[in-house]
C-alpha cells in the first residue's frame, strides 16, 4: 500500500486534457456538518486568533506563491477584463490544469474508496443519469472548495507578481508571505477602507500567530525582537498602520519580522523563513488546503481529481513544514473528521482513512522525532477516544443494517491504538512483542457492550413488573429472574448471528467471550436471589430451572464458536462457572461459616485487650490468646468438613478468607503500639563547630565521674508491669512465630480433607492452596519483622540510651569508652537469647547488632555539640568497633563472622576519616560536593543535607566529621564555609 499511495501522490507522469477551458463557478454552500461532541482537534486550537476564513485565505496565499515559485513558467496577470478562457489557463503552470486521465480514479481506489464518475463533482453541462462533470482547471476547483472569491484570487496573483517583479528569482520559502503582502497593497487597493483594514489585520495576525504564538523555534527571552513586534501588532491593531516598502513603520515591521524569522537551531541567519512552520500552526493551516480535496456539493465525496489537488498541495510543503510523514497523519484525520461531522454515512472515508493509517504505521515504527510523536499520539487518542465510545457499547450503536460502519470503526480504531502502544512506544515494542493489541481491546469491547445490554434488559424488566426490587415475588408475575433468562438468549442469538463474524476478525474467541460475559452478568443476579432466601420455594425452582436453560443455551452458543481454538475453549468455559442448585444449600453453609468467623472476631478483641505477655505464662513463651485462638481454628475446620454439604471444596475459599482476616486482625493487634525502628532513634541535634579552646581538659574530674555514671543499668527495671518490655516483646515474636508454624499445619490438614472428597473441585482448590491465609502470612512475616527491630532499637537507643548516647565519648574518647555500653548490652542479649524461638534468634539478634552499629554511628556523626574527637583518638575509636563487633562474634558461637563483616562495611568505611589530618578532610568533602552539585558548588559549597545514608564519600558525612574535628583548622573552615555556630 505505501508504495502504492506514494506513486499515486507524487508520481512524475502527468496526462492533462488539452481543452479544459475554466468557467466561472459560484461558491458553493456548505453541507450541514454534524456537531461533534468529545472529538477535539488533535493538531491544537489557535483560539480566537485566526478564524478559519482566515486560515483559508492565508494558506490559500500560500499555494498561490508556492505555486507561482515552483512552476515552469513565471505566472502572469492579465487585468480580468482582458482575460480571456485561454489566457486563464496559460496563466498557469500546465501542472495546474484539469486532466482527464484515469490515474485519479485509480488513485481513489488505492485508498479504498470507490471512484464516483458518475457523481456530482460541481457545476457545468449534464452528463450521464442527470449529474453534470467538472469542466474547469484544478486550480479553479480547489479555489472553489477553499471557498476563496475570484476577487481575492485576482488580487493575490497581483501581489505576488508585484513581488517577483521586485525580487525575479527569489523562492516562496526564503520570503515571509505576509510581509510582502502587507508592503505591496494600500487602501487604494480595496473596494472600501473597512475591507483593506480587515485584509491588514488579518496578515498582522498571521505574522503574530506565526512568530510569536506558535514559532518554529522557541523565543529566545533574551531577545527584544518579540517584544517591539508585539508592540506594533497591537498598535495596528487599534489604528493602522502605514504599509508599502518605504514607510518608516514598514521598516521597522520588516526588520523586526525578518530577525524573527530567519532564525535557525544554532544560531546562524537562515536562507530559509520560518513563519508558517511551527506546530500548530502548521498543521491547521494544511488542514484547511486537505479539506479542499472534498466535493463542494457532496462532501462526503473526495472529488476525482485528487492526485492533482495533491501534486498543488505538495508545493506548500516546504513553506508550512510538512512532509510525506505529516501528510499522511494528517490527511487520515482530515478523512476521518469529515466522516464523524457529516453523519457518519459515508464508509468510503472510514476505509480510506485506516488505509492511510496503515503508511502512518510504517511511519511511527521507523521515526524517534519527537514532535512528529506528540502530534501522532495526539492524533490516534482522538480516534481512538472517538472510536471506543461507540466500540464499548457496540449493541447501541450498531445493528444488522449498519454492521459495515461497525467494522470500518473496529478497523480504524485497533490500527490507532497498535501504533499508540507498539510503535510510538519503543520500549513496549521491545519488551512486548508477543501482545496482540487488537485482541485485548476487541476482548474489552465485547466484555463492556454484553454488560451494557444486560444492564439495559435487567433495567426494563424491573420497570415493567413496575418495581424498584429487582426480585420482587407476585402471584399474577414470574420472578423477574424468570423472564430475564428469556431476554439474555435471545441477546446471546443476536450476538452470534450479527456481531460474531465481525469481531471474530480480531478476536477468535469473540462469540465465546460474550458467552462468557452474559454467564457472568446473570450469574451476579442469580447469586443475589440465592442470597436473599432461606429456603426452596416454587419459585426458586423456577428460576434455577430457566437458569439452567440458560446456561445450556450460553454454553452450546461457546462450545461451538471455540470447537476450533487452540486450547479448544478451556480459557472461557472456566469463566462459565455453573449455575448449580447446591448453590441454595450453599447459602446456608455460608451463613453457618459467617457466623463462626464473626464469634472468633469478637473473641480475639475480647482477649487480646486483657493479654499481657508475660514470658512466664507457659514454657514455650506463647501468648495464652494466641494458643486459645489456634485451637478455636481447629475446632472450626473439624466440624466445617463435618457438615453434610456435597460442596465443602466450593466453599473452603469463603472460610479461609473469614478465618484468614481474623487471623490477621490478632497479628496487627499483637504488635500495635509496639513502635518501629523509626521510635526509637533520637532527633539529630543541630550542627555546630568545635572550638579547640574548648577541650573537655576544663571539666573537672568530679564532673566527668558524674556524667559517665549518672544513670545506671536498668536491665530488669525497665520492663516492670509493662507489656512492652523487652521480654514481652520477645514473647509478641514468638507468638507470631507460633502462628506461622501453625498456618503450614492448617493448610496441610485442609488439602487432605479436600483429597479425600469426591467433589470435582478438588484439583482446582488444591492448586490454589498457595493462597490460603495469604494474608495472615504476610502479616506475620512484616510482624515479626517489625518487632524484631523495634526490640533492638528500643534496647540500643532507650534502654541503654544512658551508656551510648549520654555516656559514649561524652567527656573525651579515652575517658569514656564503649565498655559500659559493651556490658550492660550483653545482660539484654542474654534476656533476648533466653526467651526468643530458636528460629528467629538469630534474626533478632542481627537486628540488635545492626542497631550498635547504627547507634555507634550516631554518636560519632551526631552526638551533639558536647561530643569532640581529635586525630589521636582514632585508633581508641577503631579499637572500640572491634569491642562491639567481637561481643556479637563472641569468638565463633555468637553470628557468622561473613554476616558481621556485612554489616560493619559501613562503620569500617568512616571510621578511618577520624585519622585523616583536617586539610585532606575539607579537600574531600569539596570534591563529594562538587560531584553531587556540580560546577554551581564551585563558587560556595552547599550545605549537604542529612540523608541518614552515611558514607565516607558522602558531604553530609565529611561535614559531620569536621564538625566534630577538634581542630582550629576545622573549625575556621566551618565557620568560613557554612557560618556554623560554636558548641554550647
Amino acid at each position: 500500500m505505501a508504495h502504492i499511495l506514494r506513486d499515486r501522490v507524487f508520481g512524475s507522469s502527468r496526462r492533462h486534457s488539452q481543452n479544459a477551458n475554466p468557467i466561472p463557478i459560484p461558491i458553493q454552500p456548505a453541507m450541514p456538518v454534524h456537531t461533534v461532541e468529545g472529538l477535539p482537534n488533535p493538531f491544537g486550537e489557535l483560539g480566537p486568533t485566526l478564524s478559519d476564513s482566515e486560515l483559508r485565505e492565508t494558506v490559500y496565499q500560500i499555494l498561490v506563491g508556492a505555486c507561482r515559485s515552483s512552476g515552469p513558467k513565471q505566472l502572469t496577470y492579465v487585468p480580468q477584463p482582458e482575460k480571456s478562457d485561454r489566457s486563464a489557463l496559460t496563466s498557469l503552470p500546465s501542472s495546474l490544469q484539469r486532466s482527464t486521465s484515469s490515474a485519479a480514479s485509480r488513485f481513489k481506489k488505492a485508498l479504498g474508496m470507490k471512484s464516483a464518475s458518475g457523481r456530482r463533482l460541481g457545476g457545468g453541462d449534464s452528463v450521464s443519469q442527470g449529474k453534470s462533470k467538472w469542466t474547469g482547471t484544478v486550480w479553479e476547483l480547489v479555489r472553489v472548495q477553499m471557498k476563496v472569491s475570484e476577487q481575492t484570487d485576482t488580487r493575490v496573483r497581483r501581489a505576488l507578481l508585484r513581488v517577483a517583479a521586485g525580487q525575479l528569482g527569489r523562492r516562496i520559502e526564503c520570503m515571509v508571505l505576509p510581509l510582502e503582502l502587507l508592503q505591496q497593497f494600500k487602501s487604494s487597493d480595496f473596494p472600501t477602507q473597512q475591507e483593506y483594514e480587515a485584509w491588514q489585520r488579518r496578515n498582522l495576525r498571521v505574522l503574530e500567530a506565526g512568530l510569536l504564538l506558535y514559532p518554529y523555534l522557541p523565543l529566545d527571552k533574551r531577545d527584544t525582537a518579540p517584544q517591539q513586534l508585539r508592540k506594533i501588532i497591537h498598535g495596528a491593531l487599534d489604528k493602522p498602520i502605514e504599509t508599502g516598502k518605504h514607510t518608516e513603520s514598514m521598516q521597522l515591521l520588516y526588520n523586526v519580522v525578518m530577525s524573527l524569522a530567519n532564525r535557525s537551531v544554532d544560531g546562524s541567519v537562515s536562507e530559509t523563513c520560518h513563519w508558517a512552520d511551527g506546530f500548530p500552526l502548521n498543521l491547521r493551516l494544511y488542514q484547511m488546503l486537505l479539506e479542499s480535496c472534498f466535493d463542494p456539493n457532496e462532501e462526503t465525496s473526495v472529488v476525482e481529481e485528487l492526485e492533482e489537488v495533491f501534486d498543488l498541495i505538495k508545493k506548500t510543503w516546504v513553506v508550512l513544514g510538512i512532509n510525506q510523514m505529516l501528510h499522511n497523519l494528517c490527511f487520515s484525520w482530515v478523512l476521518f473528521h469529515r466522516y464523524v461531522t457529516t453523519g457518519q454515512v459515508d464508509n468510503d472515508l472510514l476505509l480510506a482513512s485506516s488505509n492511510l493509517l496503515a503508511e502512518v504505521e510504517q511511519d511511527a515504527y521507523g521515526t524517534k522525532d519527537p514532535s512528529y510523536l506528540k502530534i501522532l499520539s495526539s492524533t490516534l487518542s482522538s480516534i481512538l477516544g472517538w472510536a471506543e465510545k461507540r466500540l464499548l457499547a457496540y449493541r447501541d450503536n450498531f445493528h444488522s443494517g449498519n454492521i459495515e460502519a461497525m467494522e470500518n470503526i473496529l478497523s480504524l480504531g485497533l490500527l490507532s491504538a497498535k501504533i499508540l502502544v507498539q510503535d510510538i512506544s519503543h520500549e513496549y515494542r521491545r519488551k512486548r512483542k508477543e501482545t496482540n493489541v487488537g485482541y485485548d481491546r476487541v476482548d474489552a469491547y465485547i466484555r463492556s457492550s454484553i454488560r451494557s445490554a444486560f444492564a439495559q434488559a435487567l433495567r426494563q424488566k424491573l420497570e415493567k413488573v413496575g418495581s424498584s426490587k429487582r426480585y420482587s415475588k407476585s402471584q399474577n408475575n414470574l420472578p423477574v429472574l424468570t423472564t430475564l433468562a428469556q431476554d439474555v438468549s435471545e441477546l446471546a442469538f443476536t450476538e452470534k448471528e450479527i456481531f460474531g463474524p465481525v469481531l471474530k476478525r480480531w478476536h477468535p474467541l469473540a462469540t465465546g467471550i460474550a458467552m462468557a460475559t452474559l454467564h457472568s452478568c446473570y450469574g451476579n443476579e442469580l447469586k443475589q436471589f440465592v442470597e436473599g432466601i432461606n429456603d426452596l420455594t416454587p419459585d426458586t425452582i423456577q428460576v434455577l430451572r430457566a437458569a439452567d436453560k440458560l446456561e445450556k443455551d450460553l454454553v452450546q452458543i461457546a462450545v461451538e464458536d471455540l470447537v476450533d481454538s487452540e486450547d479448544g475453549g478451556m480459557s472461557i468455559i472456566r469463566e462459565m462457572p455453573p449455575y448449580e442448585a447446591e448453590a441454595v444449600i450453599a447459602n446456608l453453609a455460608k451463613a453457618w461459616i459467617r457466623t463462626r468467623v464473626d464469634r472468633l472476631r469478637e473473641w480475639v478483641d475480647r482477649n487480646l485487650h486483657q493479654e499481657v505477655w508475660n514470658p512466664k505464662a507457659n514454657k514455650e513463651r506463647f501468648a495464652p490468646s494466641a494458643v486459645e485462638v489456634l485451637r478455636i481454628i481447629d475446632d472450626t475446620l473439624e466440624t466445617f468438613f463435618m457438615l453434610p454439604i456435597p460442596m465443602h471444596s466450593v466453599l473452603v475459599p469463603e472460610l479461609m478468607i473469614g478465618l484468614d482476616k481474623c487471623i490477621q486482625h490478632y497479628i496487627l493487634k499483637a504488635k500495635s503500639g509496639c513502635g518501629t525502628r523509626n521510635t526509637f532513634i533520637p532527633t539529630l541535634p543541630a550542627l555546630t563547630r568545635c572550638s579547640a579552646r574548648s577541650k573537655y581538659g576544663v571539666f573537672k574530674k568530679k564532673e566527668r565521674l558524674h556524667i559517665s555514671q549518672r544513670r545506671k543499668s536498668q536491665v530488669g527495671s525497665t520492663n516492670g508491669d509493662s507489656s512492652f518490655g523487652i521480654p514481652q516483646l520477645c514473647v509478641r515474636i514468638n507468638t507470631l512465630q507460633l502462628i506461622r508454624m501453625e498456618l503450614g499445619v492448617f493448610e496441610k490438614r485442609i488439602i487432605s480433607h479436600l483429597g479425600s472428597s469426591d467433589t470435582p473441585w478438588e484439583d482446582n482448590i488444591t492448586n490454589g492452596v498457595g493462597k490460603m491465609f495469604e494474608l495472615s502470612t504476610s502479616a506475620c512475616v512484616e510482624g515479626i519483622q517489625q518487632l524484631c527491630e523495634a526490640t533492638a532499637y528500643k534496647v540500643v537507643f532507650h534502654d541503654l540510651s544512658h551508656v551510648l548516647w549520654d555516656g559514649l565519648y561524652i567527656v573525651g574518647v579515652s575517658s569514656s569508652r564503649i565498655e559500659p555500653f559493651l556490658q550492660e548490652l550483653e545482660q539484654y542479649l542474654e534476656i533476648i537469647s533466653s526467651t526468643v524461638h530458636d528460629r528467629v534468634r538469630t534474626r533478632i539478634i542481627t537486628d540488635v547488632m545492626r542497631a550498635s552499629f547504627d547507634g555507634f554511628l550516631l554518636v560519632l556523626l551526631a552526638g551533639g555539640p558536647s561530643r569532640t574527637f581529635m586525630r589521636k583518638d582514632s585508633d581508641l575509636i577503631e579499637e572500640d568497633f572491634r569491642f562491639l563487633t567481637d561481643l556479637f562474634w563472641s569468638n565463633g558461637d555468637g553470628l557468622p563472622a561473613d554476616l558481621i563483616d556485612k554489616l560493619s562495611t559501613t562503620v569500617k568505611g568512616i571510621l578511618p576519616l577520624y585519622g585523616i589530618d583536617t586539610d585532606s578532610l575539607v579537600e574531600q568533602l569539596k570534591r563529594a560536593t562538587l560531584e553531587n552539585y556540580g560546577s554551581s558548588a564551585k563558587s560556595r559549597l552547599p550545605m549537604p543535607p542529612t540523608t541518614g545514608e552515611w558514607n565516607s564519600n558522602e558531604p553530609n558525612t565529611l561535614l559531620r566529621v569536621l564538625c566534630y574535628r577538634n581542630d582550629e583548622t576545622a573549625a575556621k573552615f566551618l565557620k568560613k564555609t557554612y557560618n556554623l555556630p560554636k558548641k554550647l
